[in-house]
C-alpha cells in the first residue's frame, strides 16, 4: 500500500531589485561614472551621441538618483515645499501634477501641502510648518484672494515664487495664462444662431472664476449675443444644478459654465426641467475633464494644459534656486473641443 505525502508548499519570494547606481549606467552607456555625473548635474559640453547613450542607459535601468546622498554631500537640500489647496479641483490639482513631475526630472521632490482657504489662521499655520523644513524653495500655487494675501505677507526663508492669475479690472482684461478661448466658445454658440446666453461663474473669490466671467462679457459682446445673466456656483456639479434648478424661467438657448462639472449637474437641472440638450437648450463648460467626452451628452468645452502651466510654474522658482535663466516652457494654447452638448439654436 502505498501513500502520498502532502506536497510541499514552496514560497519564494523576490529579491527586491537592487537601485541601478552611475556605475551601472556608466556601464551600460559605455561612458565613465564621471560622464554620467556630468551629465546629471546638467553640464551642457557632452556630446549629443554620448547625452543620448546616458538618457537611453538611464531610461532602461530606472535610475533615480540619492537625493538624500546629493543632499547630504553638496549641504543643499532638493525638497521644494508646494503650497496649494482644494486638490479635488482640476485646475489645482493637475498644476500641482504638473510641477511635481518637472521637479523629479530635475532631480528634486515636491512635498505638496493642501490648505484650508476658509481659515486665514490654517493657511498662516501650514506656511508656518513647512518653512521649517529644510527646503531648495517654496511654490506657492494660489487661486484664491485669500491665499494670495497671506502668501504675499509671508517672509520666506528660502527662494519662493508664487503663483497667481491676475486680471486688469479698470480695462476688463482677463489675463489667463492658461489661454481659455471663451469667446471662441461663445462665437462657435454664435455661429450655431444662439443670440441669447446665461453664465455659471465660478466662486467670487477665484481669480480664475473672474477671468473667466470678464472673457464671457468680452466674448458675449464680440460675437454680438445677449447674456441672460450670471449665476454663481462654487466648481461643483452641485452648485451647477442648483443654479439652473433655482432659475424661474431661462430664456437663454445656451449655458456657458466655468468649468464642466458645473455644466454636468447644469444637463441634469435641464433634464428634470424637462429640456433636452442641445435640442432644446445647449451646454459648454471649460477644462475638458477626462469625463467631459463620457457626459451625457458628451460636454463641448474648452481644453486647457494645466500640465504645462505646473511646468512653467515650477521652472521659474528653479531659476531662481539655481540662479540661471529661466528654462522656456511651450504652453499650448487652449482648444475647443466640440461635441454633442452643443447644437443649432432651437427655432423661436
Amino acid at each position: 500500500m502505498s501513500t502520498s505525502a502532502d506536497p510541499l508548499d514552496v514560497r519564494v519570494e523576490a529579491v527586491p531589485a537592487k537601485p541601478a547606481t552611475i556605475y551601472d549606467v556608466a556601464q551600460a552607456a559605455g561612458v565613465s561614472h564621471q560622464t554620467v555625473s556630468r551629465f546629471l548635474k546638467g553640464f551642457h559640453g557632452i556630446r549629443p551621441e554620448t547625452r543620448e547613450r546616458v538618457e537611453r542607459a538611464l531610461e532602461e535601468l530606472g535610475y533615480r538618483p540619492n537625493l538624500t546622498a546629493r543632499s547630504l554631500k553638496s549641504g543643499r537640500s532638493h525638497r521644494i515645499g508646494a503650497l496649494t489647496h482644494d486638490l479635488s479641483q482640476v485646475g489645482p490639482s493637475r498644476i500641482a501634477e504638473g510641477a511635481s513631475a518637472a521637479a523629479r526630472e530635475a532631480g528634486y521632490v515636491l512635498d505638496v501641502v493642501s490648505l484650508d482657504v476658509r481659515n486665514l489662521r490654517a493657511i498662516e499655520e501650514s506656511i508656518a510648518m513647512i518653512t521649517q523644513h529644510d527646503l531648495a524653495g517654496v511654490l506657492a500655487l494660489s487661486s484664491t484672494d485669500e491665499m494670495t494675501r497671506a502668501f504675499e505677507t509671508t517672509e520666506f526663508r528660502v527662494p519662493a515664487y508664487i503663483h497667481a492669475e491676475e486680471h486688469d479690472a479698470t480695462s476688463g482684461r482677463p489675463s489667463d495664462p492658461g489661454g481659455v478661448r471663451i469667446p471662441a466658445l461663445l462665437g462657435h454658440l454664435a455661429g450655431l444662431g444662439h443670440r441669447t446666453v446665461v453664465h455659471i461663474s465660478g466662486p467670487r473669490n477665484w481669480t480664475a472664476s473672474r477671468n473667466r466671467a470678464l472673457a464671457y462679457e468680452a466674448g458675449v459682446e464680440h460675437a454680438g449675443l445677449r447674456s441672460a445673466g450670471v449665476l454663481v456656483g462654487d466648481w461643483s456639479a452641485k452648485s451647477g444644478y442648483e443654479a439652473v434648478a433655482s432659475m424661474p424661467e431661462l430664456s437663454a438657448t445656451a449655458i456657458v459654465a466655468s468649468n464642466d462639472q458645473m455644466a454636468l449637474g447644469a444637463m441634469l437641472a435641464l433634464k428634470e426641467r424637462g429640456l433636452r440638450v442641445p435640442e432644446d437648450v445647449s451646454v459648454v463648460g471649460i477644462d475638458d475633464i477626462p469625463e467631459a467626452a463620457y457626459f451625457d451628452p458628451p460636454l463641448t468645452t474648452v481644453r486647457v494644459d494645466f500640465d504645462s502651466l505646473g511646468r512653467q510654474t515650477l521652472l521659474r522658482l528653479l531659476a531662481r534656486i539655481e540662479g540661471t535663466e529661466v528654462r522656456p516652457v511651450d504652453v499650448p494654447p487652449s482648444q475647443l473641443i466640440v461635441r454633442r452638448s452643443s447644437g443649432p439654436a432651437p427655432r423661436a
